[in-house]
């Protein structure tokens, strides 16, 4: 089994926003996308994912709305926005600068 990682602070917006461009999801299901996206290396716990969904939410990138999940329960449905399409542009932009930057290091002699 590999070994799971922390997220970097200010990567779980990015995550969250780029699993719900593949389709709205409940809170659960988005934990168990970004797990399953990453080969089983990325664990959301609940106790950030559910913070972040409210701070995208209040931001506007994401809007919810009461439904029924895949499972037939009762669930607060999660869905992009077109202002978080722009803002997943954005962040993904400025996580391939740091990742370069972050690269450039470790290869230094």
């Amino acid at each position: 089994m590999p070994n799971r990682a922390d997220l970097l602070q200010g990567t779980l917006d990015l995550l969250v926003l780029k699993a719900l461009l593949l389709g709205p999801l409940h809170g659960w299901a988005i934990s168990k996308r970004l797990r399953a996206l990453s080969s089983d290396v990325l664990n959301v716990g609940q106790g950030s994912l559910y913070p972040a969904l409210y701070r995208l939410e209040d931001e506007g990138w994401i809007s919810a709305e009461w439904g029924i999940s895949a499972e037939g329960r009762r669930a607060k449905i999660y869905t992009i926005t077109a202002l978080g399409k722009k803002r997943l542009t954005a962040e993904r932009s400025a996580w391939r600068l740091f990742s370069a930057a972050v690269d450039q290091v470790l290869h230094a002699s």
